[in-house]
């Protein structure tokens, strides 16, 4: 089965993440498969993209499992170059991005999700930066996306408190674009209907004078995460975050 799908429909790429049973975890290879779907889109002459997921969910975050073979360097660096060209390429791409959030965007879920020029979340959608609960700093430029749309304040304490928020409630702080009653994908299609209405290339314009000046800033970020993770990940607090996880229990941090 393969775990992103790729479709195009009058005049709009479709992405959707195709893990359902796990929620659309993604592991080693839904990376590899996203980053290749996002380079055969960056490609194609549609203008508005829809970046959604299978089920129940959005995107739970990174697959734990993934974890387990982080202890090899090559391995998470491997991990980690990936995510950061999935976002590169969507940030740097000269096309409207929209996110549908349904059920949950966890972790690198919701990283992904707010890489979007607009994020759309069904009302009862949970959006959290949860990496802490497993002894880790957000990635997928998690960091960048928080500092843009919520503020450098706001954002630490965003991940600091480990909070999941209503769509509802995401929508109020400012942490996403809209919030429905109808289904995510439902509204972006409406939304993207209305893109295709609108003189879409100029929109893009003004996408592209914003992104080129923060792509190097995007970079840092990215840079900056992956030394952050490799560092975190080798800590007593990750290994009792991830058993713990695995255990269904809450974890017992110590600080190191």
């Amino acid at each position: 089965m393969r775990t992103v799908l790729y479709e195009r429909k009058d005049g709009v790429s479709y992405i959707y993440l195709n893990r359902p049973d796990r929620y659309n975890a993604l592991n080693v290879e839904a990376l590899q498969q996203l980053l290749l779907v996002v380079e055969e889109v960056g490609q194609n002459e549609d203008q508005v993209v829809i970046l959604a997921g299978k089920g129940k969910a959005f995107c739970a975050g990174g697959d734990i499992g993934m974890m387990n073979d982080w202890a090899d360097e090559a391995n998470f660096g491997g991990v980690m170059d990936t995510i950061s060209n999935v976002m590169m390429k969507l940030y740097e791409m000269p096309k409207i991005i929209i996110s549908a959030i349904q059920g949950s965007a966890a972790g690198l879920g919701l990283s992904l999700a707010l890489a979007a020029d607009y994020v759309i979340a069904e009302n009862k959608a949970k959006l959290g930066m949860l990496f802490l609960g497993v002894g880790l700093a957000p990635d997928g430029g998690g960091h960048f996306w928080l500092k843009e749309r919520l503020g450098v304040p706001q954002a630490k304490q965003f991940i600091w408190n480990m909070e999941q928020v209503t769509g509802e409630e995401a929508k109020q702080m400012g942490l996403i674009d809209f919030s429905t009653e109808q289904q995510a994908v439902a509204f972006a299609e409406h939304l993207a209907k209305k893109m295709k209405q609108s003189p879409i290339t100029s929109m893009i314009q003004t996408k592209s004078m914003y992104h080129r000046e923060g792509k190097e800033q995007l970079q840092y970020y990215l840079n900056e995460e992956k030394k952050t993770q490799w560092l975190l990940c080798h800590t007593a607090d990750h290994r009792e975050g991830v058993q713990a996880f695995l255990e269904k229990r809450s974890p017992v941090f110590i600080g190191k």
